[in-house]
């Protein structure tokens, strides 16, 4: 490669060598791509639901053997005359 004969063309080739130096530069410093998740995320609201109807069950589990048991109860009362 020959050296530039004029101080323009001088001017000239070091502006292309920093616009190229820069560019690369530039290029360099792109993030890398999105991955993909393994698994979809969950909606909270399906949490939200579950953490509601739990107890709820529980509760309408515990009436249902209160109740069996008054009538039991019941039963036994009138079964012995009173």
């Amino acid at each position: 490669m020959s050296m530039p004969r004029s101080p323009a063309a001088a001017s000239r080739l070091s502006h292309a060598v920093i616009a190229a130096a820069l560019l690369s530069t530039t290029a360099a410093c792109t993030p890398p791509p999105d991955s993909p998740t393994e698994k979809p995320t969950e909606p909270q609201a399906a949490q939200l639901r579950d953490a509601v109807r739990a107890p709820l069950e529980a509760a309408q589990k515990t009436r249902q053997s209160v109740d069996a048991d008054a009538q039991r109860t019941r039963e036994a009362i009138e079964a012995a005359g009173g």
